[in-house]
Parts: C-alpha cells; sequence; structure tokens
C-alpha cells in the first residue's frame, strides 16, 4: 500500500512535523512555579469537588422549599468524596432530615428532598449509601 497516495504522512515526515525524538523535542508546558497538579486544578476551577444541582434538583428544591446552608452542603460534599472513594456511582447521602440522590462520578445532585417528602423511604436506582 502506497501511504503517500492515500494522504497519510509517513512515520518520518510525522517525527519531522512534530520533532519527536532527540534535541528536537519541545516542551510544550507552561511553568508551574512549583504548584502541584492538584493546585492547578483547584486554581482553575476543575478540581471536580463543587457539587452541582441538576435542573430537576433545583426545581425540587424551590418547590419543597429546601434551603441548604454551608454547613451542609460540606456535609454533602464529604458524603460525595467517601461514595466515591468506596466506587458508588449513583448514592443516596443523607444530611440531617435531608435526602440527596447522587450521581457520584459527576458530582451532581440529580433529585432532593426532605424526610417527610420520603415517606416511603423507598429509594431506587441506587447503588449505595452515605448518611452524614
Amino acid at each position: 500500500m502506497d501511504i503517500q497516495r492515500q494522504g497519510f504522512l509517513s512515520i518520518d515526515q510525522l517525527t519531522e512535523r512534530y520533532h519527536i525524538g532527540g534535541k528536537g523535542v519541545q516542551n510544550n508546558t507552561a511553568p508551574t512555579d512549583g504548584a502541584t497538579f492538584g493546585d492547578i486544578l483547584k486554581q482553575k476551577g476543575l478540581d471536580g469537588e463543587e457539587i452541582r444541582f441538576s435542573k430537576h434538583a433545583a426545581g425540587r428544591l424551590q418547590d419543597r422549599g429546601i434551603e441548604i446552608s454551608d454547613s451542609q452542603m460540606e456535609r454533602l460534599s464529604d458524603g460525595v468524596k467517601r461514595a466515591r472513594m468506596k466506587g458508588i456511582k449513583d448514592s443516596l447521602v443523607i444530611v440531617d432530615e435531608l435526602a440527596f440522590i447522587v450521581n457520584v462520578p459527576n458530582q451532581t445532585v440529580v433529585t432532593a428532598m426532605t424526610s417527610a417528602d420520603a415517606r416511603e423511604n423507598v429509594f431506587t436506582n441506587i447503588n449505595g449509601a452515605v448518611i452524614n
């Protein structure tokens, strides 16, 4: 097969074009001034530690008159971290009298309710629970 006729570059052409190997290797990383990878992620807001609320969950909070304190948000975030460490994908996280169904990999609250709203005490589509 003639690689050149099909529009593909040869290994030699790629090596020259992207300066692969030898003295021509270019480092395209920006200086970090001693910052760790985690520090850079936190600075950019990409550390994935912020809990998000889906549109549905935000609507449920509003409809049910649920207000979440800073302390409760910290405990919710801690519960999600603990669920992630255990490999849970979809978790029930209970904080005080509030129940949250959370998609752990996306760190997104899918729905929220008070204990009064969860009268049946049946939660489906979860594979773990954290009581915090």
